[in-house]
């Protein structure tokens, strides 16, 4: 039991970091949040942004990426 515990910590670790990598550096990434489809309304001062493509995508790389992980 305590085998178990201890990998699951250490996953729940390495998602941390690899999500605080990606916030890190999501900027710098080619295409995210600019993709044709993502929402920008600029009116004024008042800027509303929705990446609704972008979304949809990294949704679905996610998805195969888990169902990848699932079948092992």
């Amino acid at each position: 039991m305590p085998q178990v515990i201890g990998k699951v910590f250490i996953i729940i670790g390495l998602v941390t970091a690899g999500i605080g990598f990606v916030i890190m550096f999501f900027d710098k990434i080619p295409l995210v949040g600019k993709l044709p489809g993502d929402i920008l309304i600029r009116k004024g001062n008042f800027t509303f942004y929705f990446p609704l493509v972008t979304c949809v995508v990294l949704s679905i790389i996610l998805t195969v990426i888990l169902l990848v992980f699932k079948h092992k």
